[in-house]
């Protein structure tokens, strides 16, 4: 399992809010795992590939445990990567998280754990406006893709 310093989550948490430097920083030092987290919350199927591939499986757990499966958070716990517990907990609502990582002064996977969040309804908001739907619609790439 990978130990990732609290520079690279703040670096994490500034790219799932947008930010270009922090893109630049993760890619230059290493953490392309960070961009397939981030893709496979949003559904990317080949990014969750990709974690599997390259042996985050804590990550992938991590993932799963976002979309509220209790067997990826068991395996979290298993594993001890109680920070990552910690972070899907808070996405899905778990007060009791985020004053975990506050006694463990990890505050920085509470900023991350809802910036995912707020990505997550962002995304979510703009399937559902307007353009997102027509979108959607429109791709039928996508829509008759084989899986």
């Amino acid at each position: 399992m990978r130990k990732y310093s609290l520079t690279s989550i703040d670096h994490f948490t500034r790219y799932v809010l947008g930010d270009t430097a922090s893109f630049n920083w993760l890619l230059n030092n290493g953490y392309k795992e960070f961009f397939a987290t981030l893709d496979a919350i949003r559904d990317e199927k080949k990014a969750f590939q990709y974690l599997m591939d390259n042996k985050h499986i804590i990550l992938a757990a991590f993932v799963n445990a976002v979309w509220d499966d209790e067997k990826a958070f068991a395996f979290l716990m298993k594993a001890k990567a109680f920070e990552w517990a910690a972070v899907a907990n808070i996405i899905n609502g778990d007060e009791k998280a985020e004053d975990f990582l506050k006694k463990t002064k990890k505050e920085n996977y509470i900023l991350l754990a809802h910036a995912i969040q707020s990505r997550i309804h962002q995304d979510g908001d703009y399937n559902v406006s307007p353009i997102g739907a027509l979108k959607n619609m429109l791709n039928f790439k996508k829509a008759f893709k084989k899986e």
